[in-house]
């Protein structure tokens, strides 16, 4: 079963490989807004640059796929590219989860001494309320990274993250020709 649908990914091509991933990237982004809408969630700032992460890799997969030329080597870097905003992803994602599981032994998102990705969430929340007419709450965090407020099948959202960032990005790279040995 699995060597099956092993080849049918092996024969998608990289353009539909790259629109399939962008239009589920953008899915997931949108499924998050509605879940974090309905169930009045909390995103906090690694919750909302996993959202950024997703949005930007859904939009470069969109753009590989419109754009991606025929042959042997074209589809390579694209791909490489594309499996870049995952590997970050998938690495905010697994630190979240840290956070959740063994409080312990990282450190809590703070508002008081905010690091790296909370600041420049916090940045990007303010300029988008500042401007955006539509959907102002986008990149508005005020939640705890710690906290998991929603869990489905056991996993938190960032489980559901980390696991979506891994898959986009060894689809990415299988579609795109990374793993060389075609499977007849």
């Amino acid at each position: 079963m699995l060597t099956n649908a092993l080849r049918r990914l092996n024969r998608l091509s990289p353009r539909s490989g790259f629109l399939l991933v962008g239009l589920a990237a953008w899915a997931i982004s949108v499924a998050g807004l509605l879940l974090s809408h309905w169930e009045q969630l909390h995103p906090c700032p690694l919750c909302i640059f996993q959202r950024l992460l997703f949005m930007v890799f859904g939009t470069l997969a969109l753009l590989a796929a419109a754009f991606v030329r025929p042959g042997k080597n074209s589809c390579r870097m694209p791909g490489l590219t594309l499996a870049l905003p995952c590997i970050l992803g998938f690495g905010v994602a697994i630190y979240q989860t840290l956070m959740q599981s063994a409080p312990d032994l990282v450190h809590e998102c703070d508002r008081a001494n905010p690091g790296l990705i909370e600041n420049f969430v916090d940045w990007l929340g303010m300029t988008w309320m500042e401007y955006s007419p539509l959907l102002p709450e986008l990149f508005f965090a005020t939640g705890n990274c710690g906290s998991k407020e929603w869990v489905f099948l056991g996993f938190s959202l960032a489980n559901w993250a980390a696991v979506f960032f891994c898959l986009f990005a060894l689809f990415t790279l299988l579609v795109s020709g990374w793993f060389m040995r075609r499977l007849d």
